[in-house]
């Protein structure tokens, strides 16, 4: 194995572990790791394994692996990018429904106090 392959795996290995801490804390959520989780596991098995990169290359025709690897981090990107503005979305509206609770029962304690 070479120099280089065996700093990227501590590397990897150190990001999997630094994401284990911020879920044992509770500063980071399981569904939003999850996804950092199966992109360390997959480096780590590209990082590994180099032909298997070579081989997905051919696949999807693409010239180098190295254009490869540009290509599934970007599209990994992308969906973590739509993930989070669903979860954002999500949340926006949530927040608008609580904000209309609150307001109602301020209105009812209001009238309350008045009567």
């Amino acid at each position: 194995m070479q120099q280089l392959q065996l700093i990227a795996a501590f590397i990897l290995l150190a990001g999997m572990f630094a994401l284990v801490q911020m879920m044992r804390k509770r500063k980071l959520d399981i569904k939003y790791a999850l996804s950092w989780m199966l992109m360390i596991v997959v480096m780590l098995i590209v990082d590994l394994f180099p032909p298997i990169l070579s081989l997905i290359s051919y696949l999807f025709g693409i010239a180098t692996p190295v254009n490869t690897l540009f290509f599934l981090g970007f599209v990994f990107s992308l969906v973590l990018i739509f993930v989070l503005t669903v979860s954002v979305s999500r949340l926006s509206e949530r927040i608008r429904q609580l904000s209309q609770a609150v307001a109602l029962l301020e209105q009812k304690l209001e009238n309350h106090e008045n009567n």
